[in-house]
């Protein structure tokens, strides 16, 4: 039963990450991927640290340590226990459009920083909601678009950080 629901899972993960490939010689959709990735990298999460402490947040301050502390841990954990190859390994004849910074793809890195900021400013200040929500869903979609993951892998991605945000929030109070 439960590897009947694997295959299903990976059958309907290897579609949907074609159809997004077949789009993929667009240009201007694989530059604007390249763009929306990139400022996931954590350049932007150390510029909000730093304007959170000069402006002495030090509630918020405290949430991103944790947060990020307990995300990056966890994300590593699965990302090394379960090994998932990246799409560039699983699938004979395809090539990336970049080249990921580590070996596996479960769940995606990106994605899960992104979603753990969501979580973090759409509770906090819930103006930020939906850009926060777009940038981090198109997070997500450009690591598929640029052949670095699986769809599955953003979905855990969107669920790991947004699940660390929520617990990193309600352990300290603003």
């Amino acid at each position: 039963m439960i590897v009947k629901v694997l295959d299903t899972i990976q059958w309907v993960d290897l579609r949907a990450f074609d159809w997004c490939l077949k789009r993929k010689h667009r240009q201007l959709i694989v530059d604007v991927s390249r763009w929306v990735s990139r400022s996931a990298d954590g350049h932007l999460y150390v510029v909000v640290a730093m304007i959170s402490a000069a402006l002495e947040q030090w509630s918020l301050l405290k949430i991103l340590a944790l947060g990020f502390a307990v995300e990056r841990v966890v994300y590593f954990i699965l990302k090394n226990y379960l090994k998932r190859n990246r799409p560039q390994q699983a699938i004979p004849s395809f090539t990336s459009v970049i080249e990921p910074s580590d070996q596996f793809s479960f769940p995606s890195g990106h994605t899960s920083a992104a979603f753990f900021m969501l979580g973090v400013f759409a509770t906090l200040f819930p103006f930020f909601l939906l850009p926060l929500l777009l940038w981090a869903a198109l997070v997500g979609v450009s690591r598929v678009m640029l052949g670095a993951h699986f769809p599955t892998d953003i979905i855990a991605g969107a669920v790991l950080g947004y699940s660390v945000s929520l617990l990193a929030v309600s352990s300290f109070t603003i």
